[in-house]
């Protein structure tokens, strides 16, 4: 079985996606969904046991971008531990919010990305506004539960981003990312030398020796149509390790 795009991804739930370049897919919906391969040691600031103190960076980190970390935490993909994030982000050009969903599968000296992604269009605003009406406001905008108190800057944390609101939005850009991310995860298949790779112990000194970091660890970017490829290098990762 091949990898997905020089990945260490054999498999994946690639059902009503459609594939515009080597390890890019859209479906008719607007998601983006895109696999890399990172051949450096993972940017995530902290190890994943260490989550209070992950999320707690990871939020700064996306709030100093102008953007919000709704939801991180951890879990296995195909039995690898792995970082799962829900982040939105301005689309600056134009009124809206790009969504994106991640998983973060990180090694002690590379990591693979799994992500999702979709904007929104039209009309903005309905889902928030509609749950600000039901809530109230005192209700709706709420403390970021990461920050442990600390004041991040960036888009607010609001109930209208949790997901007991995700049926009464089908069609919102945060519901599809969400529920395609929560439907590929238990049908991704990883290479098993990638599986046996030691795991990620933690940031090292420094900033990375060489290469881009993974856009879900260093601040994410609002989607990019599938023709602009993906901002990381896609080397084929058992060439890399002599295979």
């Amino acid at each position: 079985m091949t990898s997905i795009a020089q990945t260490p991804v054999i498999g994946l739930d690639l059902t009503g996606f459609v594939e515009r370049e080597p390890g890019v897919w859209s479906d008719a919906t607007g998601i983006i969904l895109s696999v890399h391969f990172f051949p450096l040691v993972p940017d995530l600031p902290a190890p994943l046991h260490e989550l209070e103190r992950l999320r707690f960076e990871r939020a700064q980190g996306v709030a100093s971008a102008g953007g919000g970390l709704i939801e991180a935490v951890t879990g296995t993909v195909d039995e690898v531990t792995a970082l799962r994030q829900l982040i939105k982000m301005p689309l600056g050009s134009r009124p809206g919010q790009a969504f994106i969903g991640s998983w973060t599968l990180p090694k002690d000296r590379c990591s693979t990305v799994i992500k999702v992604q979709a904007a929104e269009g039209g009309m903005t605003g309905l889902r928030e506004a509609v749950v600000m009406d039901r809530v109230g406001p005192a209700a709706y905008f709420q403390p970021h539960p990461y920050a442990g108190g600390a004041q991040l800057g960036g888009l607010p944390y609001h109930a209208a981003d949790l997901e007991q609101w995700d049926a009464q939005f089908p069609d919102h850009p945060l519901t599809l990312v969400r529920a395609a991310l929560h439907r590929i995860t238990s049908t991704t298949k990883l290479h098993e030398q990638f599986k046996a790779l030691p795991p990620f112990p933690g940031p090292v000194a420094g900033p990375p020796p060489f290469g881009p970091s993974s856009p879900p660890a260093s601040g994410p970017v609002p989607p990019a149509p599938p023709s602009s490829g993906p901002a990381a290098p896609r080397r084929g990762w058992l060439r890399r390790k002599g295979v």
